[in-house]
């Protein structure tokens, strides 16, 4: 019987809180309204849900970051330590509160006068891989001045990335070409099935550029890519920009400064390879498309790469190339 009235203890005040036409049914006077008003608010009690909500949502858990004013709100299935030890979160956090330090140092900076402040964080989404690892982050920011002017924040956190523009040097009857390997994949989020771009990665713990493309590099063509072999084509180029800002931003490249914090390094990579070998890996290449194979290589002319992707990484990594007359 306990268990009986425990169920109809919570069914009861349920229904009426989502369907209250159900006990207008029964009487429409203001005394039912009262009473629906506190079946509402057992409900709610029992249920656990907020004021503002029907549905509800789990309570965030609020903290303070350390040493500072700002609040950081979670979601519910992210923890504080969880999201203090996410490297990109500290990387961003630390470029973003060095910028904003910046503004009341230096009083030829724009914003000297009306200095912005970073008020709080709200975290949106965490998408995790492999259990509890974060891999992808989406927060937004509430950053105002004195005066109430505000900074757009909607921020997807991701963190760095490596691309590398893999050049082949072979000479075919004393002529030396250029010839660049691409990788031909599946990528959901641009809604493509057959996406050509620079091989992308990481550099692991070993010194080694690491990841899928890299491991069908040297699964096809018997390439592995060592770290003391990488020509940094980003350090190169922006090195002495970087160098001459007061802002600690990476030496790389931005592709989408207004939603992402990501940033991708470029490295060149140049091999030696034997005169009649491209012809068998593009054979070779060919046919594991047309097998299924989720991502395969792709072999262009360097100086044909312009027109042969979308890629952003691929397009940049051409510049910095031709700009640094490699």
């Amino acid at each position: 019987m306990h268990a009986q009235s425990l169920i109809v203890s919570l069914l009861v005040p349920i229904l009426l809180l989502f369907c209250p036409s159900l006990l207008s049914l029964v009487s429409p006077d203001s005394s039912m309204n009262s009473l629906l008003s506190s079946f509402r608010s057992i409900a709610r009690s029992r249920l656990a849900l907020p004021n503002n909500s029907l549905l509800g949502r789990s309570t965030m858990t609020t903290f303070t970051l350390p040493s500072t004013s700002t609040t950081v709100h979670l979601t519910p299935d992210l923890t504080q330590s969880q999201l203090l030890e996410f490297r990109p979160f500290k990387d961003w956090l630390s470029k973003l509160q060095h910028s904003l330090s910046l503004q009341s140092q230096n009083t030829k900076h724009p914003f000297h006068a009306d200095p912005y402040i970073l008020h709080s964080i709200t975290i949106q989404s965490v998408d995790f891989f492999g259990g509890s690892r974060i891999g992808f982050l989406k927060l937004k920011t509430d950053i105002k001045s004195a005066s109430g002017a505000s900074l757009p924040g909607s921020v997807f956190l991701r963190g760095g990335s490596v691309a590398i523009l893999l050049v082949l040097e072979t000479k075919t009857k004393g002529q030396s070409e250029r010839w660049v390997v691409l990788t031909v994949q599946p990528r959901i989020p641009a809604g493509s099935l057959e996406m050509v771009e620079l091989p992308a990665g990481m550099i692991d713990d070993s010194g080694t550029f690491a990841g899928a493309a890299a491991k069908e590099i040297q699964e096809e063509c018997g390439i592995e890519i060592a770290e003391d072999k990488l020509i940094d084509l980003t350090s190169k180029a922006l090195g002495s920009l970087a160098a001459a800002e007061d802002e600690r931003l990476e030496e790389a490249v931005y592709p989408s400064p207004g939603g992402s914090d990501e940033f991708m390094k470029i490295y060149a990579y140049v091999h030696q390879v034997e005169d009649g070998t491209l012809d068998e890996w593009r054979g070779k290449l060919t046919g594991l498309r047309d097998e299924g194979e989720k991502i395969t290589l792709k072999l262009v002319r360097l100086e044909d790469l312009w027109r042969e992707t979308r890629d952003a990484k691929a397009l940049s990594a051409m510049a910095l190339w031709t700009g640094l007359k490699m």
